[in-house]
């Protein structure tokens, strides 16, 4: 296959001044994207910001090695910090073609013994912030003609221990994501999500919920390089899938899909019924239904009848 290109698009990555982000904005920068680096720089927690730039260090080495990148350092969790890193973006590079919703926080604890305003402030940063920053893209993601979204969900949303609130935080992502899709399909702007692994500051943070075993594993092999091809693949042109799952971790990368199954139908249906025939309704048979949404079909031309 040809090598792809990213030369004359423009992406916006937040939480790249370290780990993951990091990779997908050298990365994408290295391919020729034009990269506005966000990064608060904020503590793994989210209970402060540190005396570092993250983000100006990143942008610096983009640069440093002959690409294209700004730095910006606001908070995504608020719409006018969203609103600065797009701003910052057109204002750089003229146009905004991709988003990749990176920027994150973490940390354990039982469900009843972490703060209801901890919750908040998970959602505030995973859900409110790809909802502010997607809000402040959409315009220039649909102009762009090939828009793209990347958001940022993790195997949490499914369950993990001490990690309730983090991981109903990265469900409502993957919601996001669907809707989002559905939204954008008219216009041709695609959007996925992706739930990585990675020996990060996150998962360090996260290391209670894990065996050391598990945690050994993590730290020793799976590296933030091996998740950045596949967040790259998705905002590019040549990817058109939409609505889609993908894990991520250690140079593997597999679909994750919801199904539906072909279950049990009977109008007459009484708590028995379901009882004595539950297995058919749990039983994932050739006939179970993946629940996708369609790629767009490009309708529309410009005034010389190509389309566009």
């Amino acid at each position: 296959m040809h090598r792809l290109d990213f030369t004359g698009r423009a992406v916006v990555v937040t939480g790249a001044g370290r780990g993951i982000g990091r990779a997908h904005a050298l990365l994408l920068a290295a391919r020729g994207a034009s990269v506005a680096v966000a990064d608060l720089g904020a503590r793994v927690d989210g209970s402060g910001v540190d005396g570092d730039d993250p983000a100006g260090a990143v942008a610096a080495e983009i640069r440093a090695a002959g690409g294209r990148a700004v730095a910006v350092r606001a908070d995504v969790s608020t719409p006018s910090g969203a609103a600065a890193i797009v701003d910052a973006a057109i204002a750089e590079f003229g146009r905004l073609d991709a988003v990749v919703n990176n920027a994150g926080i973490v940390r354990t604890g039982h469900f009843d013994e972490i703060p209801v305003e901890e919750y908040q402030r998970h959602l505030d940063v995973h859900f409110f912030g790809s909802l502010h920053l997607c809000r402040a893209a959409w315009p220039h993601l649909i102009a762009s003609g090939t828009g793209r979204v990347v958001n940022t969900v993790s195997s949490a949303m499914l369950g993990n221990p001490l990690m309730t609130h983090y991981g109903s935080s990265k469900g409502a992502v993957f919601s996001l994501t669907r809707n989002l899709a559905i939204e954008g399909a008219e216009h041709g702007v695609l959007v996925n999500a992706i739930a990585p692994g990675a020996g990060t500051r996150m998962a360090e943070n996260s290391a209670d919920s894990l065996s050391p075993e598990v945690m050994e594993y993590v730290r020793t092999r799976l590296r933030p390089e091996h998740v950045a091809p596949l967040a790259a693949y998705l905002v590019h042109p040549a990817c058109q899938v939409t609505g889609e799952l993908f894990n991520a971790a250690g140079g593997a990368v597999n679909r994750v899909v919801v199904v539906t199954t072909p279950g049990v139908h009977d109008p007459a249906l009484t708590v028995e019924t379901v009882a004595e025939r539950f297995d058919e309704v749990m039983a994932l048979t050739p006939q179970a239904r993946p629940e996708v949404v369609a790629a767009p079909t490009r309708t529309d031309r410009t005034d010389t009848g190509e389309p566009r």
